[in-house]
C-alpha cells in the first residue's frame, strides 16, 4: 500500500488484512521498526483523538514525529500545503499524516515522493476512522455479512459516514440513514429510516456528530430539541437489539447525538473505538513503510 487516501482504493482484502494485523498487533505481535523512520502529523484542523493516536502509533512503533504546528508555521505566510509537504519530505521525512478542511486536498499533492495517509479531508474522507471501526466491528461480531448499520445525524457534512458506507457495502452489511432532511447527502445512495424503526432493528447504531463548524449558523435545532428527534434517548437505548452496539467517532455532544449516560453504557463501545485506533494506525503505517522498503 503506497499512501492511504480514501476507502474506494482499498479492496475486501486490503481491509481484512489490516484489520487483522491490527487484531494481532492488539495482542502484543508486533515488532518496532530497527531502522529510524520519521513521519510528521500536518494537521490543518483541530484534532484529539486521530492526532494522539497517531503520535502513540508511531511512538510504540518506535517512529520519531517531527513536530508540526500550522498556527506555528509558514502556513502563515502564505505557504501552500504542497510546498509544506514537500518542505518535510525534503528533511528526510519518511511518511506524511495529513488533516485538511480541504476535500481531497491529496489531489494537489501529486509531485510528492513519499506516502500520504489521509487524516481528514473537509467533508471527503476518514479512511484511518473507517478501519477503525471495521476493527471495531469485525472484533464485537466477526463478520460483516448480514449486519444492518445505522448512520444517524449530520451525513452531508460526515466524512465518517461516506468512508465507512464505501467500506461496510464492499464488505457484505447493509448500510442505512437517519436523520434531519435538510442534513442528508443526495450523493449517498442510501435507504433513509425513522430512528426509532432504525434503533429496533440495527445491529450498529453509528452516531455522527452534529458539525457546528461546518454549518455556522444554519441550523434550526437546538441541543435539546435535536436530541429529542434524533439523538440515542435513554428511551431508545432500552429498545435496541440484544447485542446491538452504539459507536460514535467523537467528540460527542452530550445531550446532543447521545444521552451522557449511555457513552459508556454496556451496548457502547466508543471508549472501545480509540483504543483500537492506535493499533488500526500502527497496522497502517507498518502496511505503508514496508511496502515502501
Amino acid at each position: 500500500m503506497d499512501n492511504l487516501l480514501s476507502m474506494t482504493h482499498l479492496q475486501t482484502d486490503d481491509i481484512m488484512r489490516l484489520i487483522k494485523r491490527a487484531q494481532a498487533i492488539k495482542g502484543g505481535n508486533f515488532e518496532p521498526f530497527k531502522e529510524k523512520k520519521y513521519i510528521s502529523n500536518l494537521f490543518f484542523e483541530p484534532s484529539t483523538r486521530t492526532k494522539a493516536s497517531f503520535e502513540m502509533a508511531e511512538s510504540r512503533l518506535g517512529i520519531h514525529s517531527v513536530p508540526f504546528n500550522a498556527d506555528h508555521s509558514s502556513v502563515l505566510k502564505g505557504e501552500s500545503l504542497y510546498d509544506t509537504c514537500r518542505t518535510m519530505e525534503a528533511i528526510g521525512c519518511d511518511a506524511l499524516v495529513v488533516r485538511h478542511a480541504m476535500t481531497a486536498y491529496y489531489d494537489d499533492l501529486d509531485g510528492l515522493s513519499i506516502p500520504i495517509i489521509n487524516g481528514g479531508d473537509g467533508s471527503g474522507s476518514h479512511p484511518t476512522q473507517s478501519l477503525l471501526d471495521l476493527m471495531t466491528i469485525y472484533d464485537r461480531f466477526g463478520t460483516f455479512e448480514g449486519l444492518k448499520v445505522v448512520m444517524a445525524g449530520d451525513i452531508s457534512h460526515s466524512r465518517v459516514a461516506r468512508s465507512n458506507q464505501q467500506a461496510l457495502e464492499k464488505l457484505g452489511a447493509t448500510v442505512v440513514f437517519s436523520g434531519p432532511e435538510a442534513w442528508r447527502d443526495p450523493e449517498m445512495d442510501g435507504e433513509y429510516m425513522d430512528f426509532d424503526d432504525a434503533v429496533e432493528s440495527c445491529d450498529v447504531i453509528m452516531l455522527l456528530r452534529v458539525q457546528h463548524e461546518r454549518h455556522g449558523d444554519q441550523t434550526d435545532f437546538t441541543k435539546r430539541s435535536y436530541h429529542n428527534q434524533y439523538g440515542l434517548t435513554l428511551k431508545r437505548y432500552q429498545k435496541m437489539k440484544q447485542g446491538a452496539i452504539i459507536m460514535h467517532p467523537a467528540p460527542v455532544n452530550r445531550g446532543v447525538e447521545i444521552d451522557g449516560r449511555l457513552i459508556e453504557s454496556p451496548q457502547s463501545v466508543i471508549f472501545e473505538q480509540m483504543n483500537n485506533g492506535v493499533f488500526m494506525r500502527m497496522s497502517v503505517i507498518q502496511d505503508i513503510l514496508r511496502s515502501e522498503g
